[in-house]
């Protein structure tokens, strides 16, 4: 496997992890004060995985551009 292949793989995996996490956080910790909840906790079976995926996988994205830029794995074309 050559080093760009690798760089570009763990931009890819840093990048999901990085929007699963910060997904999760929304989630659990400020959507609760928001709307109906009215400070109640949510858990992501009860907001839903499928929601859940269509919320992290777009803040993912978000990090696969910021990183392709840093780290020059050209994902995106020029």
């Amino acid at each position: 496997m050559s080093a760009l292949m690798f760089r570009r793989l763990l931009v890819w995996g840093v990048s999901m992890v990085l929007g699963f996490a910060i997904a999760a956080v929304f989630v659990t910790a400020i959507l609760p004060w928001m709307g109906p909840h009215n400070g109640h906790p949510i858990t992501i079976p009860i907001y839903g995985y499928q929601y859940f995926f269509w919320t992290a996988f777009p803040i993912g994205l978000i990090f696969v551009v910021w990183l392709d830029y840093f780290m020059d794995t050209r994902i995106l074309p020029d």
